[in-house]
């Protein structure tokens, strides 16, 4: 079956004294929603530059949304498919 499909990622940062939180959150059309975390803090002895905090928490983020992904299709085929299922990124 071919299909075209679109899949949108927004990206929610805030800060607050020197922290940074960003959650990364997938929409796939069908209700459907996974979201991760990431953070990031301004080292005192470094220079404050917010783009770099938004940088490294929005980062860490997409990953915890990667891993999270594949987790939900890790269980998705072992539903289907009724054995174990073992994806690695």
């Amino acid at each position: 079956m071919d299909a075209t499909k679109n899949w949108t990622v927004t990206i929610e940062i805030s800060e607050h004294d020197g922290h940074t939180r960003a959650v990364a959150k997938l929409h796939t059309g069908k209700n459907d929603e996974i979201a991760g975390l990431g953070f990031a803090r301004l080292n005192p002895v470094d220079k404050d530059v917010p783009d770099i905090g938004d940088e490294i928490a929005a980062a860490r983020a997409l990953s915890d949304l990667s891993r999270r992904l594949l987790g939900t299709a890790t269980d998705d085929i072992e539903q289907n498919s009724g054995a174990p299922a073992h994806l690695v990124m």
